[in-house]
């Protein structure tokens, strides 16, 4: 994906790539990641600091300058047993409490402008569609923070 970025629209240095498992990239997009200066949160890094904080982080980054920011939710970040209809899904991957914690996070933001839900092939979905339903549940994620951006904007007078 990083090379179907860049060159330009996207500066890479507000580029940033949240809950990347380990193993789960070539060593040549990784390399070409930093080259790049894209920012890189690898899954223990989320983990340990957790989704509030690292989304917060991420867009400052991304929003440097105040935005406008766009958010991709590659679902396939998810564990394999989160999200089996997610053909790059890997055993790892976060859960799908932590998808929805960063896209809560991201949607609150101001600075976020557009965003889209990816890497979801329904006809891959088990049988009880949670690939599907974990999609659905970030779109709900997203309306909601717009929802409360809403209520929490101050009132001009």
């Amino acid at each position: 994906r990083v090379r179907l970025l860049f060159p330009p629209p996207l500066p890479p240095h507000r580029v940033v790539q949240v809950g990347i498992a380990d193993f789960a990239n070539s060593a040549e997009y990784a390399r070409r990641a930093a080259d790049l200066g894209i920012t890189v949160v690898h899954v223990d890094e989320l983990r340990r600091r957790g989704p509030e904080d690292v989304m917060r982080a991420a867009m400052e980054v991304a929003g440097a300058a105040g935005g406008p920011v766009h958010l991709d939710v590659d679902v396939d970040v998810c564990d394999r047993s989160v999200a089996p209809g997610c053909p790059a899904s890997v055993p790892g991957g976060i859960a799908a409490w932590e998808l929805r914690a960063l896209v809560r996070a991201a949607a609150v933001d101001e600075r976020l402008r557009s965003t889209d839900v990816v890497e979801v092939d329904a006809t891959a979905d088990s049988p009880d569609g949670r690939t599907v339903r974990l999609a659905a549940l970030c779109v709900l994620e997203l309306a909601a923070g717009l929802a409360r951006r809403e209520v929490e904007r101050p009132v001009a007078t």
